[in-house]
Order: structure tokens, then C-alpha cells, then sequence
């Protein structure tokens, strides 16, 4: 399924009809858009998998890293697809086995995720995946993650980017793609 640039348009444009959208959720101002409704919707749900694969299938990935937890269910999927290992990323005290912890900055406080430190070995090549790019803290938080454990990153993907938030500017360094901008 090679893609031109007029059908990944017209695919652009079914992938965005297909989200619900929520105004005021979770707060007054905000409009959310529900990915529920991608995933029920089978031929949109099945050609964004499609389309992710064919976007990264000749960059010799061997891991995917998907963020907690809406990364977890493309990052399946493309983990398949693209004949790769599925490594998980969660908020610190979900993973079982010895995992290593990165922080980082929320406009309010701090957070962190964590990784098994088995997940990544020195060399692997690693797509992350997750559903939304906004201030860019978590992929770049993932990011270093990946690297302390020596693998190379080759993609940083998203479903969706909140272009006004400008977070690909932390991500400047990577091969960042997004399936859609709002």
C-alpha cells in the first residue's frame, strides 16, 4: 500500500471525521477528541494501522514503544505488523520486573515513567508510538528512556498533535510524524 500524497489526504480526512468530538471535557474550554470512535470504526481503525506500517516499514524497527496507555493499542498493532517487539512505558509502580524511572516537568509539579530495563537492548531500533503529541514532556521523557538504555530512536509517531502547544520543540532531534494536526 504505497501512499501518494493525495490519498494520504483523503485517508487524512476519513481519520478525522471518524473522531468524536467533546466540547468542555474535562474542563470548560476544552475540545476533546475522543479516539473511542476511531477505534469502533473497523475500516478506519484497520487502515490507520495501514498506514502507520507502510509509513515506517523499511526503517528496520525492531522495538515499539508505546506511552501509558492509549500507545499501547497502535503500538500493538504496529508492533505486529511490523514484525517487532511491543516494550510498554506506564507511570512508576505498574511495570513488575526492575525498571529504570525518568521525570519530567508538568505545568504544575512533576511526573515520571518508568521502563523495564530488559525492554530496550544496546542497538535496538526503536518507533514510539502514542495517540497524542501536546507539550511534548512524555516523548521526550520516553525518549531518554530508550537512549539510557542504548537504543536509537527511529520515529517518534502520534495519532494526533495539539500544534498550539508546540511540543515538537522539545522533540527537535527526532523523526517526529503525526497522522493529523488540531
Amino acid at each position: 500500500m504505497a501512499l501518494d500524497e493525495q490519498a494520504f489526504k483523503a485517508f487524512q480526512e476519513r481519520f478525522i471525521n471518524a473522531f468524536r468530538n467533546i466540547p468542555d471535557f474535562p474542563k470548560p474550554g476544552i475540545q476533546f477528541k475522543d479516539l473511542t470512535t476511531v477505534l469502533k470504526d473497523k475500516a478506519v481503525f484497520a487502515e490507520t494501522v495501514d498506514v502507520l506500517t507502510e509509513m515506517y516499514k523499511d526503517k528496520n524497527i525492531n522495538k515499539i514503544v508505546g506511552i501509558e496507555s492509549r500507545g499501547f493499542i497502535f503500538g500493538a498493532a504496529l508492533a505486529y505488523k511490523l514484525d517487532a517487539g511491543l516494550i510498554l512505558v506506564r507511570k512508576p509502580g505498574k511495570l513488575p520486573a526492575e525498571t529504570i524511572k525518568e521525570e519530567y516537568e508538568l505545568e504544575y509539579g512533576t511526573d515520571a515513567l518508568e521502563i523495564h530495563v530488559d525492554g530496550i537492548e544496546k542497538g535496538d531500533r526503536v518507533l514510539i508510538h502514542d495517540d497524542l503529541l501536546a507539550t511534548g514532556g512524555t516523548a521526550e521523557a520516553t525518549c531518554k528512556l530508550i537512549e539510557r538504555l542504548g537504543g536509537e530512536i527511529a520515529g517518534v509517531c502520534f495519532l494526533t498533535e495539539l500544534g498550539f502547544l508546540n511540543g515538537r520543540a522539545k522533540l527537535s532531534k527526532y523523526d517526529v510524524k503525526a497522522l493529523a494536526t488540531f
